[in-house]
């Protein structure tokens, strides 16, 4: 997938298998993955590594140990008083997050534990999100004195503003399932069927062409932003220019016919039955 050095004490475990599944696995649970600076320009490299993989078809992001991912470094942070420091470093988590929305690929995030502060707001901006019964939620800057400012953009556009609001005032933790009924996440499963209940939603994304979930993918967010009208205009260019690539062609084709499209396998790259 890249020359990035992968070693088993590497920041971020990446492989890809023939199918075009990426696994980017936070690796330092004995800081419970906290998104210090080396993690968020390993997460930075690997991000873009898959930006330039023309096979690469999805994304899981995972975490190893007991929890997902705390947040920022705080000790790291304290250690630098320095607001020209802050800017840059938020300013760095801020291009980690939105990488992830420019991916041309879905990424999943596979919870199995706490995800907090920006912890929580990565589950918030991954594409879709599988948690684990014992995973929590929360964004709790607000009891240390600090607003999770930057967690709130993707919070709001995945839950309701009066949840959002009320989860940034407390910095009160939800559980898994209320995370879902909020639509912070997918999916809630027993610990040890959250990787079966992560392929499933691999395995379904694997069966659509890679071109039609990249424009997709790419209008869904453009078009949130915007207001009913341009939106509408956006995405009925969108599906025009969808309509015109051969896997949309074959799909319909198939569609009338009666048949399964033909569809050629592993619908990898940009080609024509990408």
């Amino acid at each position: 997938m890249s020359n990035i050095p992968d070693t088993p004490t590497a920041p971020v475990l990446h492989s890809r298998d023939p199918r075009g599944v990426v696994h980017l696995t936070m690796n330092r649970p004995q800081n419970f993955n906290a998104l210090g600076e080396e993690m968020l320009a390993a997460l930075q490299q690997a991000l873009d590594a898959v930006a330039r993989d023309g096979d690469a078809r999805v994304v899981v992001l995972a975490a190893a140990g007991k929890a997902f991912c705390p947040g920022h470094n705080l000790k790291e942070m304290i250690a630098r008083p320095d607001e020209a420091y802050y800017r840059a470093l938020f300013a760095q988590c801020s291009r980690m997050m939105l990488s992830i929305q420019k991916l041309p690929v879905p990424v999943i995030a596979r919870v199995q534990g706490m995800a907090t502060a920006a912890g929580c707001q990565l589950v918030a901006q991954c594409d879709l999100a599988v948690a684990s019964s014992e995973a929590s939620f929360a964004v709790s800057g607000v009891n240390f004195g600090l607003f999770c400012a930057t967690p709130s953009v993707p919070l709001l556009r995945n839950i309701g503003s009066k949840q959002a609001m009320e989860m940034l005032l407390t910095g009160d933790f939800i559980n898994a399932e209320q995370a879902l009924q909020r639509g912070l996440v997918n999916q809630v499963t027993a610990p040890d069927q959250l990787d079966a209940e992560v392929e499933r939603l691999v395995q379904s994304i694997l069966q659509k062409p890679r071109v039609a979930i990249a424009m997709g993918k790419e209008l869904f967010y453009k078009q949130r932003e915007m207001g009913i009208e341009a939106a509408y205009q956006l995405a009925g260019q969108a599906m025009a220019v969808n309509m015109m690539d051969a896997c949309a062609q074959e799909g319909v084709s198939a569609f009338v016919e009666k048949r399964a499209p033909s569809w050629r396998p592993p619908q990898g790259g940009t080609g024509e039955h990408s």
